[in-house]
């Protein structure tokens, strides 16, 4: 059969096939006509080969530890999250359940609240001159507390929850509560040493450092590093342990760099962050 004559826009849309060698038979034949009696498509054609040949002399970047371990960080919340999904529809309307009961009773608490503490301040306000400031100043710290006891309680039901981000949601709360109790601190420390999500873990370890004027918060971070595997949030506690200057840090820091598993960029760090503590 006779090869079907080839114009320059067809000839065009054919280069790389051709510079790949992927083009049938019957095609190539009209290709090559089309070159034999086509000038610019052979310029075009030796441009395009040119530039092929520079791409394939491009070295290949090789990605460094750091974009691994991020990688690895997004892969493995993408796994929990997948995880999550594809639980039954029984699990998934338990946990609706659950987050209403926790999520609506406390928005309603939550504005009630506001609506009464507007209330006393406005009434302060008006009344200043008139009357009591004790009083007054007695039912703000009283309904001020119950605002923070209620933001303990919503971290608290919430750190469990198998949604990784229902967790991040949790520790959240710790931004808006002054002074943590020992329940809450027991609470996120668990969460850092055991949670299966790098970030949650890693939000987890900043919740805490902000918290680490309490002693019990300070020695459970020392006590975590021995207990960390990932590389992310084995930099993260070295980098909170030089900001708080927290020298007995150094010890099981230095255990750690006896591991022959320990990422290089984490050692470097280590090592660096032992010379700043010492």
């Amino acid at each position: 059969m006779e090869a079907k004559p080839m114009n320059c826009d067809e000839a065009n849309l054919l280069l790389a096939d051709w510079l790949s060698n992927q083009m049938p038979e019957q095609e190539r034949e009209s290709f090559d006509a089309h070159l034999a009696q086509c000038p610019a498509c052979r310029e075009e054609l030796s441009t395009v080969r040119q530039l092929w040949q520079r791409m394939g002399k491009l070295p290949v970047p090789e990605p460094s530890d750091v974009l691994r371990i991020r990688f690895q960080a997004m892969l493995d919340t993408y796994k929990d999250t997948v995880a999550t999904e594809q639980k039954s529809w029984v699990n998934g309307l338990v946990r609706q359940l659950r987050q209403r009961w926790t999520d609506q009773p406390a928005l309603r608490v939550a504005y009630s609240l506001a609506l009464v503490l507007v209330g006393v301040v406005a009434g302060y306000w008006f009344h200043q001159h008139s009357g009591p400031t004790v009083a007054y100043q007695q039912q703000i710290d009283t309904l001020s507390t119950q605002v923070q006891e209620m933001r303990q309680m919503m971290l608290l039901s919430l750190i469990d929850d198998p949604s990784a981000t229902e967790r991040l949601r949790a520790v959240s709360y710790t931004n808006e509560i002054r002074q943590a109790d020992d329940k809450v601190v027991a609470a996120l420390l668990t969460t850092l040493n055991n949670d299966s999500n790098v970030n949650v873990r890693l939000v987890t370890l900043e919740a805490l450092a902000k918290l680490a004027d309490d002693p019990k918060v300070r020695e459970g971070l020392v006590q975590s590093i021995a207990r960390q595997d990932s590389p992310l949030v084995q930099s993260a506690l070295a980098d909170v342990m030089v900001k708080l200057q927290e020298k007995r840090s150094i010890k099981p820091f230095r255990q750690l760099l006896r591991d022959d598993n320990l990422n290089g960029l984490v050692k470097n760090k280590i090592e660096q962050s032992i010379r700043e503590l010492s």
